[in-house]
C-alpha cells in the first residue's frame, strides 16, 4: 500500500510532509527509506504533521523523523514548512506549532514565513554540555566552538571563509564529543562583508552537511550578538540554500524568517504491519 506526502523546502532544507492521520506502522523506518537521496525520495527529514483547523489561529503538531529513524525535538525551517502547509489548507495567515521543544507561532509577511523560535539557552545543563559554565570559544575536539540550545544542540565556530572548511572531516568528531552526552549540531560561519554571516551546518541525525539549517542560523546569530561580534537586528545569514533572517522580538525571543516553496506531491510506499 501506498500513503500520500507533499515535498516542501525552506532554503534547500527538504522534508516530506505527511498527514499524522496516515496510518504508518514504522514512521522511523519510513524515514530512513525516504530520506535517502539514491534509493528513496530524498529530503532532510520527514514531518508527520497532525492539524487541528478548529483553533483560531490554526494549529498543528509537529513531529519530525531524521534521515537516521530518529525524531528531534525541533526543526526551524521544518517548523517553517509545516506552517506553510498548514497556511495553505486553512488559509490563514498565522499558525500555533506545536513541537517537542515548545509551541511556537508563526507568520506569513510577504513572500517569507516568519516563526517566533523556543526560548534560547547557554546553560550547560539544558543544552546538555558537559561544562560548570557557559562554553564560548572552547576548544573541543579540535574545534574552536561556543555552545547553545536553539531548540536543539549547537556548536557554533566563527573562521576566516566557510568555503575552506572541510565539514565533512571536522565536524564528525565535534557531533560525537563526548562532552555532548546526547551530540550536537555543528554550525560554522564567516562574516558576509555586509555585516551579516554565511553559514554551513553539519546536522545531527542526517548525519551530513544540508543546504540549509534554521536552528543553526538562529545559533549563528545569538552567538555573534553575545561574542560582540555584530550588534545588528535583524542579522543576515546565508547558508547554501538561501537567506535567513533572524530578528529578536520585544519578548527577547528570535524570530526566523525565509522562504518556503511547495516542491511537488507523490506517494511512498508503506510496509504492512507483521501479523503475530
Amino acid at each position: 500500500m501506498s500513503i500520500p506526502f507533499q515535498k516542501y523546502h525552506g532554503t534547500g532544507n527538504d522534508f516530506l510532509i505527511i498527514h499524522a492521520d496516515e496510518h504508518v506502522p514504522d514512521r522511523g523506518a519510513l524515514a530512513e527509506r525516504e530520506c535517502d537521496r539514491t534509493d528513496g525520495v530524498g529530503a532532510d527529514g520527514v514531518l508527520f504533521l497532525a492539524p487541528e483547523e478548529t483553533f483560531n489561529p490554526p494549529r498543528v503538531v509537529m513531529t519530525l523523523f531524521q534521515p537516521d529513524g530518529a525524531t528531534a525535538p525541533m526543526c526551524g525551517n521544518g517548523a517553517r514548512c509545516a506552517a506553510e502547509w498548514t497556511m495553505n489548507r486553512t488559509g490563514s495567515d498565522s499558525v500555533m506549532i506545536d513541537t517537542q521543544a515548545g509551541t511556537l507561532r508563526a507568520d506569513r509577511d510577504g513572500e517569507d514565513v516568519v516563526i517566533e523560535m523556543t526560548p534560547l539557552t547557554f546553560d550547560p545543563g539544558e543544552i546538555p554540555v558537559a561544562a560548570d559554565e557557559p562554553v564560548f570559544n572552547a576548544e573541543i575536539e579540535g574545534l574552536e566552538v561556543s555552545v547553545v540550545n536553539t531548540g536543539v544542540p549547537h556548536a557554533v565556530s566563527f573562521v576566516d571563509d566557510v568555503d575552506d572548511v572541510d565539514l565533512e572531516e571536522l565536524a564528525p568528531p565535534v557531533r560525537h564529543a563526548d562532552v555532548f552526552p546526547g551530540g550536537t549540531n555543528v554550525t560554522v560561519a564567516s562574516p558576509d562583508g555586509s555585516g551579516g554571516f554565511r553559514q554551513r551546518t553539519y546536522e545531527r541525525g542526517v548525519e551530513g552537511e544540508t543546504d540549509s539549517c534554521g536552528t543553526g542560523a538562529v545559533a549563528v546569530a545569538v552567538v555573534a550578538r553575545r561574542l560582540g561580534l555584530t550588534d545588528a537586528d535583524p542579522v543576515d545569514v546565508h547558508p547554501p540554500g538561501g537567506h535567513l533572517r533572524v530578528s529578536f522580538n520585544d519578548r527577547g525571543r528570535p524570530t526566523l524568517a525565509g522562504p518556503v516553496e511547495h516542491e511537488f506531491d507523490g506517494e511512498v510506499a508503506v510496509e504492512p504491519p507483521i501479523e503475530p
